[in-house]
């Protein structure tokens, strides 16, 4: 896998390594994109299904009145 280096403030780095309980900079920030990234495809995933829900209703026949 392809590796990437960045500049990040030192102490934002640390305070990820505190708040996620991991004892190295690369473990700190890893963990937080694996977060933002599993955060994102619950999001998609509970989007699709109230889509898919809303379709499902929309195309039900119309309940008769009377």
């Amino acid at each position: 896998m392809a590796k990437v280096n960045i500049s990040l403030d030192a102490e934002l780095v640390v305070e990820v390594m505190v708040l996620a309980g991991v004892g190295s900079p690369q473990d700190a920030v890893e963990a937080v994109v694996r977060d933002y990234i599993a955060r994102g495809h619950r999001t998609e995933a509970r989007v699709q299904r109230q889509d898919e829900q809303r379709r499902a209703t929309d195309s039900l026949p119309p309940r008769p009145e009377g």
